[in-house]
């Protein structure tokens, strides 16, 4: 029975000579697809299992050859409520920011090109000058991310040093980032003092010997230790490092340029009010709350920033041309330490009141038919939502949501019909409900979200 099921296969050749010639991959590639889809097929008629044709397989083969020469990067409706979410790609990017950089960088670019003096410039050039005024800082770097800015200023202050962290901030921030672990990694060795709730000034100057090579102190991002505690004020720490002149590294993780008070969002430490206490050396992502590209700054003072740039790992952490020039556009959207341009996606999506949310939401349901709201019990409700990414942790965001009680499918099939859709969305399932929550889908989205909604 598997012979004559054996038979049934087409071979390589015979499907190559089906592929429709639009197919823009490499031809490596098809012939290792059409192998690959062929070896399953093998397998199950060797188990005498195979009940399709030879036409038919061929046809499979070339729907996947099909599928593959799609990109499997897709623009998604996000429906979770999360502005700042990882598996989304964090901080979102405005189309207008998207278009003004992409002018620019067709070719070729003064990336490392001083124009007026014809001789090579520094990539940092470009952000640092407005960074350092946002920030008030005397110096700053662009590196990948906000891991590799705590690894590299560790590695080239304290390597072969103690760093002296409080247990209180040993913390795991998502992906395995955990500090006790970078501070191996950049070659330095733990110092552990206080205790989870409680560490005071006299524990930090216990700790510091002539081995010390650094102070860290880590914002815990995404929990908050209440009740009982007890932390070191940072300009306290600050004076501290100054009087046994070894350097205090803050590692600030979401890194706020605004006063998110201001922005009705919940209270972040500010990344300029952090400069003042005089910390020596602050790290912090740009593809959070920042809102721009994946990317991670160090600030601080001019001395200790040269010895960073400085280091051979410097060169494996810098950022390409992409992130520099998003990047630079983003810091535009800043206007004060309180107000921003709407090309600031993250912001803008992150400071929508509910009665907006809930007003778009109505628009929503009017324009469905009425068939499809009662079929899967479509409701329209208050949410609350976090910004995502361990940013602004400790409340709330008021929001709201689309809610789902379908009739004649599961939760899970709906879910799963919404993620698969022409238009992709991605909600959240609560018990046998399905939500999608208005707080991170984009104005100009409304008429697509529709549109997939009917199309479920």
């Amino acid at each position: 029975m598997s012979k004559k099921q054996l038979r049934q296969l087409p071979s390589v050749s015979e499907v190559l000579l089906d592929v429709n010639k639009s197919i823009a991959l490499h031809d490596r590639y098809i012939r290792e697809v059409i192998k690959s889809e062929l070896r399953g097929y093998r397998r199950t008629a060797k188990a005498g299992k195979l009940d399709i044709k030879r036409s038919a397989i061929t046809a499979a083969i070339l729907d996947e050859l099909d599928s593959l020469n799609q990109s499997s990067i897709k623009n998604i409706i996000n429906g979770t409520g999360v502005v700042l979410h990882t598996g989304f790609g964090r901080a979102p990017i405005s189309k207008k920011v998207i278009s003004t950089i992409a002018k620019k960088l067709e070719g070729y670019i003064n990336l490392e090109f001083d124009l007026s003096t014809g001789k090579r410039g520094d990539r940092q050039n470009h952000i640092a000058k407005m960074l350092n005024a946002i920030c008030g800082s005397e110096s700053s770097l662009i590196v990948n991310n906000n891991a590799a800015a705590v690894l590299l200023a560790l590695n080239s202050l304290a390597e072969g040093r103690d760093v002296i962290v409080s247990r209180g901030q040993e913390v795991e921030i998502g992906g395995s980032f955990r500090i006790p672990d970078v501070i191996r990694k950049s070659y330095c060795t733990l110092v552990e003092i206080g205790t989870t709730n409680r560490t005071h000034l006299k524990d930090y100057e216990k700790a510091i010997t002539k081995k010390t090579g650094a102070i860290l102190w880590a914002h815990t991002s995404n929990y908050v230790v209440q009740g009982f505690t007890k932390e070191v004020p940072l300009s306290d720490l600050a004076l501290l490092a100054k009087k046994k002149r070894i350097p205090l590294v803050v590692d600030l993780g979401s890194g706020a340029l605004l006063n998110m008070n201001k922005q009705n969002l919940p209270a972040e430490k500010q990344v300029s009010d952090v400069v003042k206490t005089g910390a020596d050396v602050i790290t912090f992502s740009g593809d959070k709350l920042l809102g721009g590209p994946q990317s991670g700054f160090i600030i601080g003072s001019q001395r200790y920033l040269k010895v960073i740039q400085k280091n051979p790992l410097y060169r494996t952490y810098r950022c390409d041309k992409w992130t520099i020039a998003l990047m630079e556009e983003t810091l535009r959207t800043y206007r004060s330490n309180e107000s921003f341009s709407a090309d600031n996606l993250s912001l803008k999506l992150l400071t929508t009141s509910q009665k907006i949310l809930l007003n778009r939401g109505k628009k929503i349901l009017s324009n469905l038919p009425q068939i499809k709201v009662k079929q899967l019990g479509i409701a329209l409700v208050a949410s609350l939502v976090e910004a995502g990414s361990g940013s602004l942790p400790v409340k709330s965001i008021p929001s709201a949501a689309l809610q789902f009680t379908p009739r004649q499918i599961t939760v899970a099939a709906l879910a799963k019909a919404f993620r698969e859709g022409t238009i992709p969305v991605v909600g959240y399932t609560k018990g046998s409900t399905f939500y999608i929550d208005l707080k991170a889908v984009l104005p100009n989205q409304s008429p697509q979200l529709i549109e997939a909604i009917k199309e479920v």
